[in-house]
């Protein structure tokens, strides 16, 4: 019998007795704010995108994504509810039929609002909260890859199971495996010397019950090479332009001089080169420099509110464009010498304000 087992006397251990959830929102709750805890297979990490969202002609618990690009659906019921036996597969189903085929900007207005709520402006920035370092534009991809072909996860979470659903799952995961996971999840609370206790747990059928029928599932996101410091960034413009080159070559010199940042440069699964400083306290950056064949500036918006929110007219003024989640500098402030120096004098003062160096290094 799996779950917590308790010995009070010394001579004798006993099961413990699990406390049951008040209400399904409970359990809700508590895998939305810790979707870490569910022992999925492969151990991927999730990030939610929104709970209770519409999907057809209902709303699905939540919704996930892994930092693969592949969408998870998770539907939560409690054994009591009469829809834990079979409907909730049926159910989850019903909400990824009517997920395939949509593309990702449709996805991200419908999770806007909540997306918002969170402090971010894009799916992308969520999951760039969460992981280091993200390939965009092999994310998105990916992401879209897998609302095309209906590629995705689907969780069933319940305080206990039955043997009827656990057959249920066993079969439509072995009849799916080229296209869907589905991982059905149990969490018991007990309290263990007035502490409360969770102990999630993977029900997985027999072997002689599941059958593997398709490929591997593999995903199409590949994460790019990271490395610290500029000098990878600077070896990928080795065959700019000669008028690009000398705009790189200021560029690298000015991230060089910022104080209390870390380098990173990444090389994209796309063949694009990406230099990030990244302020120390928390690893977010505020600008990023990409070579995409001509040199470009990307600014973040959420780590400039949070970060350096006195210099964001400043640096708006000096970019010559509102500061969006990631808003490319345009082009003509970049290849204008005197406006670039001017975007990086307030660019160093936005760093400066966001790392707590009152007397920063003009790279100017």
């Amino acid at each position: 019998m799996a779950g917590i087992w308790i010995n009070q006397t010394g001579d004798e251990w006993k099961p413990a007795a699990a406390r049951p959830f008040p209400y399904e929102q409970t359990l809700h709750e508590l895998a939305a704010r810790n979707p870490q805890l569910l022992p999925l297979a492969g151990s991927p990490q999730l990030v939610v995108l929104g709970s209770e969202v519409w999907m057809g002609s209902g709303k699905a618990d939540i919704l996930a994504v892994e930092a693969s690009g592949r969408p998870v659906i998770v539907e939560v019921k409690l054994a009591r509810n009469a829809e834990a036996r079979r409907a909730v597969a049926a159910q989850v189903l019903a909400y990824a039929a009517f997920l395939q085929g949509s593309d990702v900007k449709t996805l991200e207005n419908s999770l806007s609002g909540q997306l918002r709520a969170a402090g971010y402006d894009s799916i992308v920035e969520a999951v760039e909260a969460q992981e280091e370092v993200v390939d965009r534009d092999a994310f998105l991809a990916s992401l879209q890859e897998h609302l095309d072909n209906g590629g995705f996860r689907l969780v069933l979470l319940l305080d206990e199971t039955s043997h009827e659903l656990d057959r249920l799952v066993a079969y439509l995961d072995s009849v799916t495996v080229a296209t869907l996971t589905i991982d059905l999840i149990t969490v018991s609370v007990y309290e263990v010397n007035g502490a409360q206790v969770a102990l999630p747990q993977r029900i997985s059928s027999d072997a002689g019950e599941t059958i593997e029928t398709g490929p591997p599932r593999q995903s199409a996101y590949r994460k790019p090479v990271v490395s610290d410091g500029a000098d990878a960034f600077e070896a990928s413009t080795a065959d700019a332009k000669d008028e690009n080159r000398k705009i790189f070559d200021r560029l690298i010199e000015w991230a060089n001089n910022l104080q209390n940042v870390r380098l990173s440069t990444e090389k994209t699964s796309a063949g694009n080169t990406a230099l990030r400083p990244k302020i120390l306290a928390d690893n977010k950056n505020l600008a990023t420099i990409w070579n995409y064949g001509d040199p470009a500036i990307a600014l973040k918006r959420s780590v400039f509110e949070s970060h350096a929110p006195k210099s964001i007219e400043t640096v708006e003024k000096a970019a010559g464009i509102g500061i969006g989640h990631d808003k490319y500098v345009p082009d003509d402030t970049i290849g204008n010498k005197e406006h670039l120096a001017a975007l990086l004098d307030a660019l160093t003062a936005a760093y400066a304000e966001a790392t707590g160096n009152s007397t920063p290094d003009s790279a100017a």
